[in-house]
């Protein structure tokens, strides 16, 4: 009586007349129904007291195999003793949410059995989104501290059999496939769960940061989770909460689907739909997107100066630069932040003023958290600075004591933060690379060199919480220069992420791009590795954040390291001083025509596969495609030959409007190469002929 009873409640919400304000959750005392038209998922409700179980969860239309009749929904520790839906709750109440980004949903507010604890759990669904957004509050209701432990945000018990014994798991933002078992890493901003023979699988997104996000696949038990890393983990998440005070996780999003072939299919349209329309991702925040960065990093490294930097400049803006960023080697050391008056006698602001003169946004080099032993700072104020495990001062970003690395959960942090507003603020910074580490290094691989072990510093009562609240509070930092100054890049290094190559969502919520690493040889190699990186990263990140060094403007092929850097973030490093004036001419055309992309197409906002084309390697042909999949317009498309046999490949563009004339035109040159309906190039495409044993060509696909 009682299951018929349910899904007879069940139907009541499913029919009940729409409210005047579209909302996408629904309830009573027994039930909540979260309902887009794209995604549905019920929650049973403590009636009274109870479990918390998600009992369906599934796209709107079709069949979805994957998850049992009852679902864990969430789980956590505090003080070892583990709390989930699967708890004795009492129902407190459930409230309608919303976020700026069209978001909306509920919040069902439950008390333990115990009365220790009050969790808020929260959801959020998006219009013609499969997307449901998801995070926990918890809340102490007891009069002593308390640790919070191994949150699994989301926990859904899978099918007994098929489900993970035929499962591909994509790992490494989606991209790399195996089976069986899996506990993610540090890479692991998204993963896919993918059954072929189904054509079935469910998207997991994990917005926490860097080293202390977690999701599991089959992981000891036929579940999978996401959230934070659990007590046992290499590095564990810890938060300690007061009395009354409440804690929120991070977000994580899960989308379920059916009728995929692929899973990059769903990569590369409703999960970069979602990143870039609801996520709130900082990039496309800015009125206005980088198309065209230079670096003084190489060859200059901090042999640098005003005169020089004055001459690089003059030369970087005859080649069509857009942001000019001076590197390392600018300051006295580290800590103080203060200019060297030797290489630049007059101070940065003239420099700066210069650049700005040449039509350029001017940037800058600095090492957020750390500080040179001999500086003032660390002089003055080593409370500041992480202990290690021994109560030593160290080095977190390398072995050695070349410098000291400060605690975000101190004082730190207003002092960084006052250095970096003076910087963007009074002399107007527009762009600004932020390194090193900050919770852990990409270069040390010993998990106990990490975070602060001090267990007097504000921002965290011991080691393990320091991993997280360090990560909180340098995103807190970029919150509050985005508010001083809107329209600042901030540049925030995978050194400072803390893994090698590290990108996630909870960094390009804050910074508008990640640096993600150095390639300096001057041929074809460092073009296979931007292409394979950005390849590799995108659609899950948004291209544009990735800021890949370090193709040098004077090299010999230089043309193909625009075409293939053009798909992510262009940015240029070298000598243009060396560039012959016929060079600098070239460099301009394709600076004017990336700039043109961008204002007709936006195409720093997208990215997507060329149907067809894989990962780019040795002896393959690969590509992307930048087309704005929301006005339909059009944009550019890379295609690039890598020691293949063949000469010749057919060309197909997806994302266009299948009745409008569409005209394909060759990069700078304008050359029309042919016109057809969308529907036509989706179909059979135009073929495209490069003879040379490594090569790549860029078009224009344009609706005009």
């Amino acid at each position: 009586m009682k299951a018929i009873a349910f899904a007879l409640l069940i139907i009541a919400l499913a029919i009940e007349p729409a409210r005047a304000q579209q909302h996408f959750a629904k309830w009573n005392d027994t039930a909540l129904v979260l309902d887009n038209g794209m995604v549905t998922r019920i929650i049973k409700l403590p009636s009274l007291t109870g479990s918390f179980l998600t009992t369906l969860y599934k796209p709107a239309n079709g069949d979805f195999r994957y998850f049992q009749k009852t679902n864990t929904d969430f789980q956590f520790e505090v003080n070892g003793i583990v709390y989930s839906g699967r708890s004795n709750w009492k129902l407190i109440k459930v409230n309608q949410i919303s976020d700026t980004k069209g978001g909306d949903g509920a919040s069902v507010t439950l008390q333990s059995a115990d009365n220790k604890i009050q969790v808020s759990v929260n959801f959020l669904l998006y219009p013609s989104s499969p997307a449901i957004r998801k995070s926990i509050t918890v809340k102490n209701l007891t009069n002593d501290l308390f640790k919070l432990e191994s949150p699994d945000i989301e926990k859904f018990e899978v099918e007994e059999y098929s489900a993970s014994t035929f499962s591909w798991v994509c790992h490494d933002y989606g991209r790399r496939r195996s089976i069986g078992p899996y506990e993610s890493n540090l890479q692991d901003a998204l993963i896919t769960v993918h059954n072929s023979d189904w054509q079935q699988g469910i998207v997991i997104g994990n917005e926490a940061a860097g080293v202390v996000k977690r999701t599991s696949v089959f992981w000891e038990e036929l579940t999978i989770c996401t959230g934070l890393t659990h007590k046992d983990a290499r590095y564990p998440f810890r938060k300690w909460i007061k009395p009354g005070e409440s804690f929120e996780t991070p977000q994580v999003f899960t989308m379920v689907y059916n009728n995929h072939k692929d899973p990059d299919e769903i990569l590369n349209t409703d999960v970069a739909d979602f990143v870039r329309k609801y996520m709130g991702v900082r990039l496309f925040e800015l009125k206005q997107k980088p198309t065209f960065v230079y670096n003084t990093w190489e060859p200059f490294y901090t042999n640098i100066n005003e005169k020089l930097v004055m001459e690089v400049a003059k030369a970087a803006a005859d080649a069509g630069m857009k942001e000019f960023i001076i590197d390392d080697g600018w300051e006295t050391n580290f800590g103080d932040w203060e200019i060297d008056k030797k290489k630049f006698p007059n101070g940065l602001k003239p420099v700066f003023d210069y650049i700005r003169s040449l039509g350029m946004k001017p940037g800058l080099w600095i090492s957020i958290g750390s500080a040179s032993p001999g500086s003032k700072v660390f002089k003055t104020h080593p409370e500041w600075f992480v202990l290690d495990e021994h109560g030593s001062y160290t080095n977190l970003h390398t072995a050695g004591s070349g410098i000291r690395t400060a605690c975000f959960g101190t004082g730190w942090y207003h002092y960084i933060k006052d250095i970096l507003l003076k910087l963007s603020v009074d002399y107007g910074l527009e762009y600004m690379k932020l390194d090193f580490t900050v919770v852990t290094s990409p270069y040390r691989y010993d998990h106990t060199q990490s975070g602060c072990y001090a267990l007097n510093h504000s921002g965290h009562k011991d080691h393990n919480e320091s991993l997280f609240t360090n990560y909180e509070k340098v995103w807190q930092l970029f919150d509050e220069l985005h508010a001083a100054k809107p329209n600042l890049f901030l540049d925030c290094t995978f050194e400072t992420m803390g893994g090698l190559q590290l990108i996630d969502y909870a960094l390009v919520k804050h910074a508008e791009g990640d640096w993600l690493s150095n390639y300096g040889m001057p041929n074809e190699l460092t073009d296979l590795r931007i292409r394979n990186m950005a390849w590799w990263r995108s659609p899950a990140i948004p291209a544009t954040a990735l800021v890949i060094g370090n193709p040098e403007m004077q090299d010999s092929g230089w043309q193909m390291h625009i075409k293939s850097i053009a798909g992510a973030l262009p940015i240029m490093l070298g000598d243009p001083r060396k560039l012959t004036g016929t060079d600098l001419a070239k460099y301009r055309a394709w600076a004017d025509w990336l700039q043109l992309m961008q204002n007709k197409y936006d195409i720093m906002s997208f990215r997507q596969d060329v149907n067809g084309f894989g990962e780019p390697m040795e002896g393959m042909w690969d590509g992307y495609q930048r087309i704005n999949t929301d006005t339909k317009a059009g944009g550019i498309i890379g295609i690039f030959k890598h020691g293949a046999t063949e000469n010749e490949r057919q060309v197909t563009i997806l994302n266009l409007l299948p009745e409008k004339m569409y005209t394909v035109r060759k990069a700078v040159s304008g050359d029309v190469v042919l016109t057809v309906t969308g529907a036509q190039l989706a179909a059979t495409g135009f073929r495209v002929s490069i003879n040379e044993l490594y090569g790549g060509e860029l078009y224009e696909v344009s609706s005009e």
